[in-house]
């Protein structure tokens, strides 16, 4: 069998950042299936008697539960109808951006999306596309990565802004796209915000931010303490950060493989994780909960889609149920992964312009042994019972129209590394 990392990033969040369980190994997972009909893994050049060199050390969790609760007054655009409230949505046509402008314009409110002239994956989307996929809202054409060119957009715009929501997230969770993306480009829509008048900020984050090893998880936790000391300095400003854990699409990528015949790939013995699965529309109505929710006023919201948590091998074995067919699992020693991101932290050394590489590698193995949950800052350990459920929306559900419809709509597209 052989295995070939690629850096063409095409399921983080999740962002990803990002924003949130994304299916990393869409190529890997299809190169070891096509190579695999015989189901037996031949053996590795790996001497398990030797100790490996991949360490992390450990660190205390990033907790939800250390946000500071608001005693601010609520401002006054809580009082208004939502018709008069302004909404300003930045990553408006991202995969979670495109259903929150859907949900708040169903909710009435005026929505301002700001937009790239080429948005979508590998901006594919002409102005027209991108203006008949955010229909209801109003369209700003403009860069989130330039502060004065987002200004002077808005300002031309001529509106008044009461909320930004943030919906940005790195497209690949390269080392400077996570930078740019999930903390310049958020805290531009932070700054002109507020220069329009935005009295609240509810941010789309990452559960998997507390525990921060990678860089975009680094780079939005960043903001989000920017973020909330903005709230120390100006009594009137409140926000809302939102960790979604898994979204459907990330766990959807091997159901047409299965559907052919191939095996469910899992890695160590499909129990290293586990995670609360939501869907984009339930997410999409959580966050919009936000712009008015007192109770959800300068929190940290970590959230959920409903049941109860769900390892791979639980997800294979309900993919094997709905199909009908016996499970047929390939078990991937996640020594595999330590053994790839060693060589690629190794070659980064030498070719600094690799850094991308290692971390994609890392970004591969995070996602594959850490559990999108609530970490409880009391055991250290992942925690279901302290992940909030939210929405109606199932896995299962969402697997069976896969099954009947396939992927279309559900692209990986460039985040398909995580």
């Amino acid at each position: 069998m052989s295995l070939r990392f690629s850096c063409n990033v095409s399921s983080l969040n999740s962002p990803k950042y990002q924003s949130h369980k994304a299916h990393f190994y869409s190529q890997f997972i299809n190169q070891i299936q096509v190579n695999s009909l015989s189901h037996s893994l031949p053996s590795f050049p790996l001497n398990s008697s030797l100790p490996f060199k991949f360490s992390v050390k450990r660190i205390n969790p990033i907790r939800a539960s250390t946000a500071t609760s608001a005693e601010a007054t609520p401002s006054s655009f809580r009082n208004k109808n939502p018709k008069d409230i302004n909404i300003l949505v930045a990553g408006s046509t991202g995969y979670i951006g495109k259903f929150v402008v859907k949900e708040l314009v169903n909710r009435g409110f005026n929505v301002v999306a700001v937009a790239r002239e080429k948005s979508g994956i590998r901006s594919k989307n002409s102005k027209e596309e991108t203006l008949n996929q955010l229909q209801g809202a109003n369209v700003c054409f403009s860069d989130v990565t330039k502060v004065e060119t987002l200004e002077k957009s808005l300002n031309d715009f001529g509106v008044s802004v009461d909320v930004v929501v943030s919906c940005l997230a790195s497209r690949t969770g390269g080392v400077k796209d996570s930078w740019k993306i999930d903390y310049e480009a958020t805290k531009n829509s932070l700054v002109a915000g507020k220069k329009l008048g935005a009295k609240h900020f509810v941010l789309l984050s990452a559960i998997c931010v507390q525990k921060p090893l990678l860089e975009f998880q680094r780079a939005k936790l960043k903001f989000e303490a920017e973020l909330m000391k903005e709230t120390e300095m100006d009594s009137g400003f409140t926000y809302s950060i939102v960790r979604p854990t898994a979204f459907f699409k990330s766990l959807g990528g091997q159901v047409e493989l299965v559907k052919d015949g191939k095996p469910y790939v899992m890695f160590g013995d499909g129990n290293l994780c586990a995670c609360k699965p939501i869907s984009e529309e339930d997410l999409a109505s959580f966050i919009a909960d936000c712009v008015l929710g007192e109770d959800k006023i300068n929190q940290i919201l970590p959230i959920g889609g409903p049941g109860k948590a769900l390892t791979p091998l639980e997800q294979g074995e309900m993919l094997f149920r709905l199909l009908g067919k016996e499970p047929n699992f390939l078990k991937v020693p996640i020594g595999i992964m330590d053994f790839a991101i060693g060589v690629l932290d190794f070659l980064v050394k030498i070719f600094p312009s690799m850094e991308d590489a290692a971390e994609f590698g890392k970004i591969g193995r995070y996602y594959a042994a850490e559990s999108m949950l609530v970490l409880d800052p009391e055991t250290g350990e992942y925690s279901a019972e302290r992940t909030p459920s939210y929405g109606e929306d199932t896995l299962e559900e969402f697997f069976e129209k896969v099954l009947r419809e396939g992927m279309a709509g559900q692209e990986l597209g460039e985040q398909a590394i995580f």
